[in-house]
């Protein structure tokens, strides 16, 4: 399918999804939110991408929802509005594949959201981080107050959201929403051999990874362990004993086995 607002790159195993909308800054819209949805079933189905990798086209990630469809807005249209924008970001987070946001420059608002509920982050060292929302005496919709404060702790994300304030790569990187820095000519490059390195792992253990992960955030540590044990023996069916034995015969792994 042919999109307005997507466009996509294949390397290797890692796909490059790119927000395309560089004359409004990205700006998250209805157009492109029908277009993600689409885009993130049909990668569901795909047994020929491991990694996707989330960037945006220009100067900016994204800088923000498109406030021309919010300001008309009633206050149930308003409450669909941040529902269908927490319906996405939440598939994003729970697809079976690792999601990296490579963040190339301005990620307010929905943008951050967006970069948030990607599994980790690699920004550049021109990317800008934040969530001004109350400046425009509003709040985060997109879930963007829950996953910030799990990301940095409670009392920087008061700090960031209640000054509406912008937050540089850097400081970024030292709070722990930035995982990896680099140049900025070097971001993609960078994001894909980060991708193609987890490409390269067995599948299996790489998804049941992540899911144990971000269920286990929510689980008291009994429970959560309960869940690891469970999944680290699923992968004795048959993954596990084809790297375990590709070790022992100091021999590359067939994950195809």
């Amino acid at each position: 399918m042919e999109f307005k607002t997507l466009k996509t790159e294949r390397h290797g195993r890692t796909e490059v999804l790119t927000i395309s909308r560089p004359e409004a800054l990205n700006a998250l819209n209805s157009e492109f939110f029908s277009e993600l949805n689409i885009y993130l079933d049909d990668i569901v189905l795909s047994d020929d991408v491991s990694v996707l990798i989330i960037t945006g086209e220009g100067k900016a990630f994204v800088a923000g929802a498109d406030i021309s469809e919010m300001v008309n807005l009633t206050p149930q249209q308003a409450k669909g509005f941040s529902e269908k924008g927490q319906q996405t970001f939440y598939q994003i987070e729970n697809l079976p594949i690792p999601v990296i946001a490579a963040v190339n420059g301005y990620a307010l608002g929905g943008g951050c959201e967006l970069a948030m509920a990607c599994d980790f982050r690699i920004a550049s060292k021109r990317a800008v981080f934040g969530l001004p929302e109350v400046s425009l005496g509003l709040i985060p919709g997109y879930a963007g107050t829950q996953r910030l404060q799990r990301l940095i702790g409670m009392g920087n994300a008061m700090k960031c959201i209640l000054t509406a304030g912008q937050v540089g790569a850097e400081e970024a990187f030292r709070m722990g929403l930035v995982q990896v820095l680099t140049e900025p000519d070097q971001l993609i490059g960078e994001a894909v051999n980060i991708g193609n390195r987890i490409a390269s792992q067995g599948p299996e253990a790489v998804k049941l990874a992540k899911k144990v992960i971000r269920k286990g955030r929510y689980m008291g540590m009994e429970e959560a362990m309960d869940l690891e044990k469970e999944n680290f023996a699923e992968l004795f069916k048959g993954e596990g004993i084809e790297g375990m034995k590709a070790f022992l015969e100091k021999r590359k792994p067939n994950w195809n086995k």
